[in-house]
């Protein structure tokens, strides 16, 4: 109860590092807690998989690469594709551009994803598919 710590529970609420508006990072980024971007990277942004962390990207923010991160939050723009082993939260600004897995997904009204969503559940990958009209 007290004391312990969830397994595969909720979103990182402390932000302990920030990427500010303004600042422009080339290279890959790996974190553990919270991290929030306001500026920009061109490079991917992994987490520590042994953590529940949390990436929120804010509406300025730009991510051009890959993106491996438990619990994930975009109201950005992302170029590449999305891993979010947990959640994903995709706010009205939101522009995704690259397949995007995950486990837990709440999309916003205004949120655009350029790309296939893919289920993951714990056993098995399940992807969602546009149903045509053509056999």
């Amino acid at each position: 109860m007290f004391g312990k710590k969830q397994q595969g529970g909720k979103p990182q609420t402390r932000i302990d590092s920030l990427i500010g508006a303004g600042t422009r990072i080339e290279g890959n980024v790996s974190f553990t807690g919270g991290l929030r971007v306001d500026g920009e990277i061109k490079g991917n942004v992994s987490a520590d998989k042994n953590g529940d962390s949390t990436l929120v990207i804010s509406e300025q923010a730009r991510i051009e690469g890959q993106i491996d991160v438990a619990h994930v939050v975009i109201n950005g723009t992302v170029v590449g594709p999305v891993s979010a082993t947990e959640s994903l939260e995709l706010q009205p600004s939101a522009r995704v551009t690259g397949d995007v897995e995950y486990h837990r997904l709440e999309m916003q009204q205004g949120a655009v994803v350029q790309g296939r969503l893919i289920h993951q559940t714990n056993a098995r990958t399940v992807e969602l598919k546009l149903a045509s009209s053509a056999s």
